[in-house]
């Protein structure tokens, strides 16, 4: 099977292709709250549960904060072209812009912009230098090119003062809670009390908290923010705003090594198959991106415009999966060598154990757990077996938040009486899957006795050589 996970965003071309998204191998679905309106949201999450239940599998819901993202206003007939040479002036205010002036979203940025720096539009389409900042910011276009209304602002990080969390961000946050989100992701996250900030806003709520690491500042203090997240996306776009085009490939495999010594899934965003938004294959190169975002260890990947707003949303997301296969079906000797996280409860070591008997042992063909909390996954995920790992959950929130782990299929249960029963279930749930057909080794980890605090048993069992629970 396919272990690393695929994350689809939800759009107008494939807000009523959702059950095929999920047959295609959608394991998360992206809500982007940057667009849409309250009832486009609520619809898009609604036909998600519809299909994850018609499937018989969890698919969890992800919603994208807007953050403190800079975007223009709305544009004469919906887009401009901007020419070399030629001047454009940003100002607060809504006004509708043309080809010499255009309102930004944040009525400030001609105070945090200084003469000579540089702005970029539209994901780096159109490119400006900073004149002077007169109460509006007025530009010399570098790079011409055609912007839409809303195209995104992107500004050094460092010069913007905006708050972590919008106004606008914390009405969504509302709403992602009152839809059941299993995943809030943070935008534009600079720095750890960032998400501290997030955290105390959700309360005790249960939702898993992606910070996305877009930024130089982000990238700076990422150790302090992976200790404060649960998930974390590098999203490139932005990224590749605020540093160097060539820089990126080597952060992303740093950022990836850090997380996953820290027991951190990661995600890997912006432009995996962007010629998919138009054409019915991607390039080449886009190929080789998706692939080696599986072999730099990438627990998931994630489409953004190619599922939401491209004419192929269905076959971007069965190329991503069919890429992400064979890479991990025969590219093995590329995967980068992780550490398996650091820790000394129980569940590391056997997470440790579980690993090193795989790699020794090609017959073992996945490893089962019962989790509560869905913390045993998560630890034996990070170890990076290689194999399938079926957990076997009791909460369906749990379920649901573990569909972002590689190689992590999760299922609902209910809490077996004792340890025999819980093999007994787990040899059953094997059986009636194709992850391990009867007489295939395999590893169960478990905690004995049943509810007990810690994982604190591995056990070699052989599917089918254990009696059904009567």
């Amino acid at each position: 099977m396919r272990l690393t996970k695929l994350i689809c965003t939800l759009g107008p071309t494939s807000a009523d292709r959702v059950d095929e998204l999920v047959a295609a191998g959608m394991d998360v679905a992206r809500v982007n709250f940057s667009h849409g309106s309250d009832e486009s949201r609520r619809a898009a999450v609604e036909a998600v549960r519809r299909a994850a239940e018609k499937a018989g599998r969890a698919i969890g819901v992800l919603a994208d904060l807007s953050g403190p993202k800079i975007r223009l206003g709305e544009l004469v007939n919906g887009a401009v072209t901007l020419e070399r040479g030629h001047e454009f002036t940003l100002r607060g205010g809504t006004a509708i812009g043309n080809a010499q002036v255009a309102s930004v979203s944040y009525d400030a940025l001609a105070q945090d912009l200084h003469a000579g720096d540089r702005v970029q539009l539209a994901d780096g389409a159109v490119e400006l230098r900073v004149l002077a900042t007169d109460g509006a910011v007025r530009t010399e276009v570098v790079v011409g090119g055609t912007l839409r209304s809303r195209a995104g602002v992107n500004v050094p990080s460092h010069r913007v003062s905006l708050p972590a969390l919008t106004d606008k961000d914390l009405r969504d946050i509302e709403q992602a809670m009152a839809l059941g989100a299993d995943f809030i992701a943070q935008s534009f996250v600079r720095q750890a009390g960032d998400v501290r900030q997030l955290r105390e806003q959700i309360g005790d709520r249960r939702v898993q908290i992606v910070a996305k690491l877009e930024t130089t500042a982000a990238l700076e203090d990422a150790e302090n923010i992976l200790r404060e997240a649960d998930v974390v996306m590098l999203a490139r776009g932005d990224l590749g705003m605020d540093q160097p085009r060539e820089a990126l490939p080597v952060i992303q495999k740093n950022l990836i090594r850090l997380a996953a010594g820290m027991g951190v899934p990661t995600i890997v965003a912006t432009h995996m198959l962007e010629s998919m938004i138009a054409a019915p294959n991607p390039t080449r190169a886009e190929a080789s991106d998706v692939a080696n975002a599986v072999f730099d260890g990438a627990d998931a990947i994630l489409l953004s415009a190619e599922t939401a707003i491209g004419h192929y949303p269905v076959e971007a997301a069965e190329m991503a999966v069919r890429i992400a296969a064979a890479a991990e079906r025969d590219g093995p000797e590329y995967f980068a060598r992780h550490p398996v996280p650091a820790g000394s409860e129980p569940v590391h070591e056997l997470a440790r154990a579980a690993a090193a008997i795989v790699a020794a042992n090609p017959d073992v063909r996945a490893i089962a757990c019962l989790t509560e909390s869905g913390r045993t996954a998560r630890v034996l995920s990070a170890a990076r077996a290689q194999v399938p790992i079926l957990a076997l959950c009791t909460d369906p929130t749990v379920e649901r938040e573990l569909t972002i782990c590689h190689g992590v299929v999760s299922m609902g249960c209910t809490l077996p009486p004792d340890t025999d029963a819980t093999i007994a279930l787990l040899d059953r749930r094997l059986r009636e899957s194709s992850y391990a057909p009867v007489g295939a080794s395999v590893l169960v980890v478990a905690a004995t006795p049943v509810g007990a605090a810690r994982t604190n048993l591995l056990k070699v069992h052989r599917v089918g050589d254990w009696p059904s629970p009567t």
